[in-house]
């Protein structure tokens, strides 16, 4: 399994507007300076997101971006499924989850069964609100004298 850029940035912007959530809709503009990622593809990326009911959106002047819930309610596993697809380590997983498919050349299914539900059990178990904790806690660490 790899993540592409789409699942990342996404994560990233996500990410960002959980930062600043409480500073109401925020231009897409500056996310992208901030995070150093095209605004083009955050574009790309957007209506993804909106078509899930993850961002509010106004336009106009005074427009932007917002999460349409708390930080603690977005999963990593969600934005990724949601970006990526799958998140199978490979394809039989999702396409033979019948364990009698293990027979005749499938004696190996249980492992990728098993990697499969260890992957998305973690992102699932991850959420923005969690990534935030982090940082700030790592941040309280950092004293600069």
């Amino acid at each position: 399994m790899k993540i592409s850029s789409k699942g990342r940035y996404a994560l990233q912007m996500l990410l960002d507007l959980a930062e600043r959530r409480n500073d109401g809709y925020i231009a897409l503009k500056d996310i992208a300076e901030r995070r150093n990622i095209s605004k083009k593809y955050l574009e790309q990326i957007v209506p993804i997101l909106t078509k899930s009911n993850m961002l509010q959106t106004i336009r106009g002047y005074q427009g932007g971006y917002k999460l349409a819930k708390s930080p603690d309610k977005y999963t990593v596993g969600d934005i990724l499924r949601l970006t990526e697809g799958s998140l199978a380590p490979i394809s039989c997983p999702d396409q033979f989850p019948d364990p009698s498919m293990q027979n005749g050349g499938y004696a190996t299914l249980s492992v990728w069964q098993g990697l499969s539900r260890v992957i998305n059990e973690y992102l699932d178990s991850v959420t923005l609100q969690d990534i935030l904790d982090q940082q700030n806690e790592q941040c309280a660490y950092n004293y600069i004298i």
